[in-house]
């Protein structure tokens, strides 16, 4: 029976796991709270990649893909989560035939609004990109990761600023600024086509087809909520956030003819309308 591990079993994660137990797979999510994965049919390994003695139940499998997020309760930083974390995981975890990394675009820092692929610079300016990029290279030392770099994931009950919008509450930012967005859905096709067909030390964007500016996707959002017309406050000078200066389009070229991954949702219109609810 094949097998896969998925270390980070939270919004994305957790989705994974379906179509490899309807395939009839054998299925393990690290957590570091049993209460926290209530998933039918995922067997839990509890640990916690900041306590290298709890690594040694991680079990040998064919896949693993790594989807470790930031907890900012858990009251670790996010270098010691996403750097001495990863380091500790490659240390106990027995070789899988294919180790997928869940990483993101905050790599690249580019401002001035035009395209990147998996060949631009990664300079990012803001510090999580910078941790982000760390763990990337220890990985890319090794050779063996596929490094899937995720634009924002938002789909059912993660809608970005959804409070804020249905409070009526300003948003903070530039509204001519770009979003590079990836549905739910299609980032675990992604994952899926990845084990398939990607080769061990390349790179992929995962997003959509279209990214969109700020305003156009919030008012969309807002629409589909029955809120009000969203408001924009933009941050200048020394008030400005290190994300803020970051503005890029990013190209899915290489995902979707390497991959063959086919979107469900290529433009945020369409994965916006089947992910809102309105009560």
């Amino acid at each position: 029976m094949s097998s896969a591990l998925i270390i980070g079993c939270g919004y994305l994660g957790s989705r994974l796991a379906a179509p490899w137990l309807r395939e009839g797979r054998q299925v393990f999510g690290t957590t570091r709270d049993p209460t926290h994965l209530a998933l039918p049919g995922v067997e839990p390994i509890v640990c916690d990649v900041l306590k290298p003695g709890s690594l040694q139940r991680l079990p040998r499998v064919d896949t693993v893909v790594y989807a470790i997020g930031f907890d900012r309760s858990s009251g670790a930083t996010m270098r010691a989560v996403y750097v001495d974390g990863l380091r500790n995981v490659l240390a106990h975890l027995p070789p899988p035939e294919r180790f997928i990394y869940i990483s993101s675009s905050s790599v690249y820092g580019q401002t001035d609004g035009g395209w990147v692929d998996e060949d631009s610079p990664t300079q990012p300016l803001e510090p999580s990109g910078q941790i982000v990029l760390e763990a990337e290279n220890i990985l890319a030392a090794s050779g063996l990761a596929t490094i899937l770099r995720f634009a924002g994931i938002y789909g059912p009950g993660r809608l970005l600023r959804q409070r804020a919008i249905e409070r009526g509450e300003p948003i903070v930012g530039d509204a001519d600024k770009w979003l590079n967005l990836i549905h739910v859905d299609d980032g675990v096709q992604a994952i899926l086509s990845a084990e398939k067909h990607a080769r061990a030390g390349r790179v992929y964007n995962v997003c959509d087809d279209h990214p969109v500016r700020r305003r156009y996707f919030y008012a969309t959002l807002a629409r589909l909520l029955g809120a009000s017309e969203p408001r924009f406050v933009t941050p200048s000078g020394d008030l400005m956030p290190p994300h803020e200066k970051a503005h890029r389009r990013i190209n899915n070229r290489r995902m979707k003819e390497e991959l063959t991954v086919e979107l469900s949702y290529p433009d945020y219109d369409r994965g916006l309308r089947a992910s809102c609810t309105v009560e």
